[in-house]
């Protein structure tokens, strides 16, 4: 299935697109394929070879991580506008996380296949689409940083609260 024509025009809100012309916009990203799914289907797993990127058109998709122990950890719900999967397009790595649906959802599918032949069409474009790629990636980042900052620094709160045991003396 296509885009709409409403859905072409809500493009240009959408952080990955911006910068892009009017064009381009129709003719690149409005020949890109949506995919409906509904709730509780899995986009990708965690471990599956990738090279697609996905953007929220509507609904709501929720990114899981699995522990070492075999638990799965909600790290993010994504909603309209976000996308996800950009890794797989920029490397060649397994996808590092399992994404599933929570609600009814239009995702917009972004092959590394797709954005080669922009770079061979429109080298500007191309640049852009990346460039706002590695921007998203730099904020999740900071976010990322932060995150862990504050997790050290209650642990280190934590360990540094608790009063030394008195060690066990010999006779």
């Amino acid at each position: 299935m296509l885009l709409d024509p409403q859905s072409l025009d809500r493009l240009k809100d959408i952080g990955l697109f911006g910068g892009l012309g009017e064009e381009v916009l129709r003719t690149f990203v409005g020949a890109l394929e949506v995919s409906e799914m509904g709730a509780g289907e899995v986009v990708f797993r965690e471990g599956d070879s990738g090279r697609v990127l996905f953007v929220i058109l509507d609904g709501e998709v929720e990114v899981l991580r699995r522990s070492k122990r075999g638990h799965d950890t909600r790290v993010a719900i994504l909603g309209p506008g976000d996308w996800f999967g950009e890794m797989s397009i920029l490397d060649v790595l397994p996808r590092s996380a399992t994404t599933r649906v929570l609600a009814p959802t239009h995702l917009l599918r972004l092959t590394a296949h797709e954005l080669d032949t922009l770079y061979r069409k429109d080298m500007r474009s191309y640049a852009l689409v990346v460039l706002n790629i590695a921007r998203e990636m730099s904020r999740r980042l900071r976010v990322a940083d932060g995150l862990l900052a504050e997790l050290v620094a209650n642990v280190m709160d934590e360990y540094t609260r608790r009063s030394p045991q008195a060690a066990p003396t010999r006779m």
